[in-house]
């Protein structure tokens, strides 16, 4: 199993307060528990993530809200280390230019949406995940494009609550396409 499924299913127990920790993930992949030390390790370290240990629930949780970052990644990666190496480089050599140009890895992004329309529901169940309690959406997708394209196509009001990285990416190309259509 690579590691970026098993870190993906690591930041998904814990935002579900499962309290995951090592042992738990070694189990679950089977892997060494150093190297499932070393995954949580690079969520805190290399990502990170705001993650802490509960001694109490034997787990780890975060102490705020937190999404997977998007990342470089190839074919048949097996360790993030080379991927973020890259994206580092990329980042000191071209600054801007590295998040213009990411490929999606298998971590999904998330996403909170307020949707009132049901019908507008309905069509986003491909990525609805779950119903908060406050009446919106958390949505989970593996391309940032399909997921923009999808609330666009939609004839209803949607709000993105959170992130603001994906609000704004939608607002710029709006704007841009209503610059380049202006008469």
């Amino acid at each position: 199993m690579s590691a970026n499924l098993r870190i993906q299913w690591l930041h998904r127990k814990i935002a579900e307060n499962s309290y995951p920790n090592a042992k738990r993930l070694s189990e679950r992949f089977g892997i060494s528990h150093r190297q499932a030390q070393r995954d949580v390790f690079f969520l805190k370290n290399r990502l990170d993530a705001p993650l802490e240990y509960d001694f109490q629930r034997r787990g780890f949780y975060y102490t705020s809200p937190y999404t997977l970052p998007v990342a470089f990644t190839a074919d048949n990666d097996e360790d993030f280390s080379g991927v973020l190496a890259a994206a580092s480089a990329a980042a000191i050599e071209q600054p801007g230019v590295a998040d213009r140009t990411v490929i999606q890895t298998q971590l999904p992004y998330a996403a909170t949406i307020r949707v009132e329309d049901r019908l507008a529901v309905l069509e986003l169940q491909l990525y609805i995940k779950e119903k908060n309690k406050d009446g919106t959406y958390l949505c989970e997708f593996h391309s940032i494009e399909k997921f923009m394209s999808a609330i666009l196509a939609i004839d209803a009001d949607i709000t993105i609550i959170k992130p603001d990285w994906l609000r704004c990416r939608l607002v710029l190309a709006a704007e841009r396409i209503i610059r380049n259509n202006k008469e």
